[in-house]
């Protein structure tokens, strides 16, 4: 199993900047894969971005050019800069790691961003 611990979130303004930390524990060989995923109240939950153990990277385009995913191998942990917060980013931050074996998706607790306009 694979255990997740999320870090960083909290209360900004319009155009200000936050960072995201996910460190990783347990099968760590397992994951292909670590990103975000968020979740506004009444919406389903999306996908912001993700960082493969090749470190190619994926964005979802209402996120293009202002986050930036990055990880630290040797600390496990995968990080998200978010610059530019706008207030429709207001959700709460999923860390996912998607496994190989056994196939797969752990979850972190979440963490809440709040970008007040």
């Amino acid at each position: 199993q694979v255990q997740l611990v999320e870090s960083g979130g909290g209360l900004v303004q319009a155009g200000g900047s936050l960072r995201l930390s996910c460190r990783a524990s347990g099968s760590i060989r397992s994951i292909a894969r670590m990103g975000w995923y968020r979740q506004a109240p009444g919406k389903q939950r999306e996908l912001v971005a993700y960082i493969t153990s090749g470190d190619s990277t994926n964005y979802a385009d209402s996120v293009k050019g202002r986050f930036t995913i990055s990880r630290d191998s040797v600390k496990n942990t995968v990080y998200l800069q978010m610059n530019g917060l706008k207030p429709e980013d207001t959700a709460v931050y999923y860390c996912n790691a998607n496994r190989v074996f056994p196939m797969g998706d752990s979850w972190g607790q979440g963490t809440q961003v709040t970008v007040s306009s």
